[in-house]
């Protein structure tokens, strides 16, 4: 069944209405008839399952049959933040993310970003990105669609988001040539049920020595994904599906 986010909250003796973008994938698209069912998403990040009663000119509306209490969400919360790299790897970095369980993706310009974003076109680029976000939160069943924000530098980012966060890992490439290997189980290992990780992620060029400076007066950990140099994109994708194995798969972490 195809799944649908809302903004409203749900009641299950409420009819639901859905306009707009998802009215037309659902009617035009999906080609959709009274009957048929949907999981909806509400804005509390319930899940229930609904009828289509009815299908107007430009609405649908549906009613709630049941809710369902399993949950998709990663136990703990775990932000990307990743300095602007080139071309469209940052469609992948979301759309790949939301899959494996992102909260939320930062963007930031970092000093060897060779891609550069024009303030005035940012608005768009980050409708584009959330977008994807969005489809790729359905897709998966998630019950929250990632939050997206972009910021001018690694240290706008830190003034602004920092206090939010519980751990704060980088993925530092010259600790995966130092042999480093520990500091991220040790993270997890050390993370119960709830709690917040920013992790960062440079670009193509890497994160500079001023960001470095910046992460060790926050006292951020510095680990090694692997012997294994990854790319700027490949690199978040990897952290994500360990922390699923982690914390979802390998029975380890019954921290409360």
């Amino acid at each position: 069944m195809q799944r649908y986010f809302i903004d409203q909250v749900m009641e299950k003796d409420l009819p639901v209405s859905i306009t707009g973008d998802d009215f037309h994938h659902m009617v035009r698209v999906m080609r959709m008839k009274t009957g048929d069912e949907i999981w909806l998403v509400d804005s509390n990040e319930k899940v229930a399952r609904a009828t289509l009663q009815e299908i107007l000119e430009d609405e649908v509306t549906l009613a709630v049959s049941s809710f369902v209490e399993k949950t998709s969400e990663l136990p703990v919360e775990i932000t990307i933040a990743s300095g602007l790299p080139k071309g469209d790897k940052l469609d992948l970095i979301v759309q790949k993310g939301t899959e494996l369980g992102a909260a939320q993706f930062l963007f930031f310009q970092a000093e060897r970003s060779v891609t550069k974003w024009d303030e005035k076109k940012v608005h768009k680029k980050m409708e584009r990105l959330e977008r994807i976000a969005k489809e790729a939160a359905e897709q998966s069943h998630r019950e929250r669609i990632p939050l997206l924000r972009y910021h001018s530098s690694l240290s706008a980012l830190f003034k602004s988001e920092i206090q939010a966060f519980d751990f704060v890992v980088c993925a530092y490439e010259e600790s995966a040539k130092q042999g480093e290997s520990s500091s991220l189980a040790r993270v997890f290992q050390e993370m119960p049920k709830g709690s917040r990780l920013l992790v960062v992620f440079g670009p193509e060029g890497g994160i500079s020595e001023q960001e470095v400076t910046e992460l060790r007066e926050l006292d951020a950990r510095f680990a090694g994904l692997g012997p294994r140099i990854l790319r700027t994109e490949t690199a978040p994708l990897y952290l994500l599906a360990a922390a699923s194995f982690y914390f979802e798969l390998s029975g380890k972490s019954e921290n409360e």
